[in-house]
């Protein structure tokens, strides 16, 4: 099985994500967001990186989905190579960061891709307003998140509620995470892990 943990930048999917692994004794798959040799250098000058940066994200996550699909365990992903493409591609695209050539390069990765790629059992998007998201990556203080501007958060947002909404066609839980602490309030997981089990297992209704 695959669960896949969806959200904008500092929605707290590798905190849930990590919870989630121990609770229900799932193998985590995080993002290599530490070891990705283009970050730095995309935040300081984004439209010079983002054809770099995503062609890495999306070789990466289609590497996990090969390991994923051999794997006999019940696997949980922080961060799915739809909303990859989706969201974080596209929002560059829409930005002016991507050069018409470059991102129909992409696109033709990715779609040869998705002829051998599954979509998840379950994908739980961690719904997030944007002030709830400053806050969370001023709180972590990865070095460099701290220049992203507003603007991009709110795109990457709009995109994320037009992934989820209008484009993916997997099975969906939308957590809304402005008003709970999953992490230090053991009844807002609680909540989440109900809604889980009533996704996978029918065991509780939603």
């Amino acid at each position: 099985m695959h669960i896949a943990i969806a959200g904008n930048i500092g929605s707290g999917k590798s905190t849930l994500t990590e919870l989630l692994s121990k609770h229900y004794g799932w193998e985590p798959k995080y993002e290599a967001v530490d070891y990705n040799p283009y970050l730095d250098d995309y935040y300081k000058d984004i439209p010079r990186w983002s054809f770099n940066l995503e062609v890495y994200f999306l070789k990466q996550r289609f590497k996990d989905l090969l390991d994923i699909a051999k794997s006999d365990k019940t696997i949980i992903q922080d961060r799915s190579i739809f909303e990859g493409v989706y969201v974080f591609t596209a929002t560059n695209k829409e930005m002016g960061n991507l050069s018409e050539r470059d991102f129909e390069t992409y696109m033709e990765l990715f779609e040869s891709m998705l002829q051998i790629v599954k979509l998840p059992d379950l994908m739980i998007y961690l719904r997030s307003s944007v002030p709830h998201l400053v806050s969370n990556i001023q709180k972590r203080g990865r070095e460099y998140e701290q220049s992203i501007h507003l603007d991009y958060l709110k795109n990457l947002n709009k995109r994320y509620e037009d992934f989820i909404y209008n484009k993916y066609k997997g099975k969906v839980l939308v957590v809304e995470v402005d008003e709970i602490d999953f992490l230090h309030n053991p009844e807002d997981f609680r909540n989440i892990i109900d809604r889980i089990d009533a996704q996978l297992f029918g065991l509780f209704k939603e």
